[in-house]
């Protein structure tokens, strides 16, 4: 019986070699060192796991001690990518104490993240056949087709369940807004929109609301999704940013016909600047940030006439009467405490997630389907949402509770 081959082979007893190596199978080497590697690995990480269990138990195993809290129940056995390999583990059961290890948190992450990265590499565009190859270089294994597709379906329906969730709570200021996308149809590009609907609940707190396939940002694609927001139990709405898009207005009155509209300053800004020649920009900029830096509406309404007149002595009559025709639509914000005027009178917020989304669409060129722009755009704004972004206090909305108890009392 010959023995195993190694990938290399030593001449021992030959005249003149005095050991050396005479030849070297690359291969058959890497493969054997691999295998050591993995080896070593695996009996390392079952070992830390064992140590964990003692640990929780209060004993090691089969001991007797008076420490003792529990006993082992078996193990059971769970595969584990690494950089050496996939290995084998042994993860023990106990019989009343929850086994839990930072080994297995860690690959419960890092499954997690390889399952957000298939699911986006698949929603972009890349093909099956594409998403293996790069599984394999990244991972050092193959993800099957299969794997893929059900993966899509778990998530896909997970980020269904989410779209759709019941909302809770009110929400007295809503942000609104259109992301447009390219997406690929009968060999055409053609744009595609997603509308999202940002919230700052009544403890101050973020939250997206709403995403959904538009079309087009028109009266019906907005009103199809104010129902949506509706029908799931959006409430409580006081005021409503968005820039002045097309159809948007219209429709707010038939959902939202106690809540004031506020259109957002900084795209207000960029009408009225439009007209104006680049040498220009600069000190009319200044000018009309002046207008909402004025403590009532009052008076901004007085700086807005005033200015209006100045660049009218500019010669600019077009931006005067842009700044003229808008500038109450913009002034709704100083019906709500001071303290939030600069956060509530601009769409920035929502601006702000649109270009994080941006970042990873851009990559993407264009989408297969609406379909796939929507789950994406989606997927995003959901981990955008459980990180820090949607668990840090955005506002303090004590002024606003504070001003409603005063209103009902007076």
């Amino acid at each position: 019986m010959g023995e195993r081959n190694t990938g290399f082979e030593i001449a021992e007893d030959r005249p003149g070699t005095q050991g050396k190596i005479l030849q070297i199978d690359e291969g058959a080497l890497e493969d054997h060192l691999g295998k050591v590697i993995r080896g070593t690995v695996e009996e390392t990480l079952n070992g830390l796991l064992d140590a964990e269990a003692d640990r929780i138990c209060g004993a090691g195993r089969y001991s007797r001690s008076s420490t003792r809290v529990d006993t082992r129940a078996g193990h059971y056995q769970r595969k584990l990518s690494t950089r050496a390999g996939e290995v084998t583990l042994k993860v023990p059961k106990l019989r009343k104490l929850p086994f839990e290890t930072a080994i297995i948190e860690r690959y419960k992450r890092r499954e997690s993240s390889v399952e957000e990265a298939l699911v986006e590499m698949y929603l972009a565009g890349v093909s099956v056949r594409r998403v293996e190859s790069i599984t394999e270089v990244l991972w050092g294994s193959r993800v099957s087709p299969g794997t893929i597709s059900n993966l899509n379906r778990k998530i896909y329906d997970q980020i269904e369940s989410w779209r759709n969730r019941p909302l809770q709570g009110t929400y007295p200021y809503i942000f609104l807004d259109g992301i447009w996308l390219k997406m690929s149809w009968g060999g055409e590009v053609q744009s595609v929109s997603v509308l999202v609907a940002l919230g700052v609940d009544e403890e101050g707190y973020r939250d997206v609301l709403g995403v959904a396939l538009g079309c087009r940002e028109d009266g019906e694609s907005w009103r199809s999704f104010l129902r949506h927001l509706k029908e799931r139990g959006l409430s409580g709405v006081r005021l409503v940013t968005s820039d002045k898009a097309l159809g948007l207005v219209e429709v707010l009155g038939e959902f939202f016909p106690e809540a004031l509209w506020q259109r957002c300053v900084v795209h207000f800004e960029r009408n009225v600047l439009k007209d104006i020649p680049r040498n220009q920009m600069e000190p009319v900029s200044r000018m009309l940030r002046a207008v909402y830096a004025q403590e009532s509406r009052e008076e901004a309404r007085t700086k807005a006439k005033a200015v209006a007149a100045q660049l009218r002595e500019r010669k600019l009559a077009s931006a005067a009467r842009t700044l003229e025709r808008g500038i109450d639509e913009t002034l709704s914000y100083y019906a709500f405490p001071g303290s939030h005027w600069r956060k509530i009178r601009t769409n920035n917020t929502l601006e702000r997630l649109n270009r994080e989304i941006r970042r990873r669409t851009n990559v993407v060129g264009s989408f297969p389907d609406g379909q796939a722009a929507l789950m994406l755009v989606a997927a995003r704004l959901r981990y955008v949402l459980s990180h820090q972004w949607g668990t840090r206090k955005y506002m303090n909305m004590e002024p606003l509770h504070e001003a409603e108890i005063q209103q009902s009392a007076s």
